[in-house]
């Protein structure tokens, strides 16, 4: 008699139900940008999801792109476009909500390097 074994946690490999569906979620809505034809949009790149385990909502952390204000005002005109290529190409039973948000880990990651530059160039 075959009997199935699961780890401890019941997350294969280490991974989280959620982290798995965060990657997924991450892919298609980056694939989907590229789609959308509006100049706000152009550089923005979507740098993770961040889902509720009760899938209430999914976080999306952008960069780049115009000033975050319009950046944040063309995803959430998209938000139906996002959310429908969500639910054709992951197997959910509810899509969880997206909402957007600048990400300001990249952002203080990118002034930071700034910083680390003009050090550099004063001692050269």
């Amino acid at each position: 008699m075959a009997r199935s074994r699961q780890r401890s946690g019941g997350a294969p490999r280490g991974f989280d139900r959620t982290d798995r569906l965060n990657e997924l979620l991450t892919r298609i809505l980056a694939e989907e940008l590229e789609r959308i034809d509006d100049e706000r949009l152009d550089l923005v790149t979507v740098m993770g999801v961040d889902t509720d385990r009760d899938l209430s909502q999914a976080k999306v952390y952008v960069t780049g792109g115009a000033v975050d204000d319009e950046v944040i005002e063309a995803l959430e005109e998209q938000r139906s476009r996002l959310q429908r290529a969500i639910g054709g190409r992951a197997r959910l039973r509810r899509i969880p909500p997206l909402v957007f948000r600048v990400d300001e880990a990249a952002r203080s990651a990118e002034r930071i390097e700034d910083i680390l530059r003009g050090l550099r160039a004063e001692d050269g």
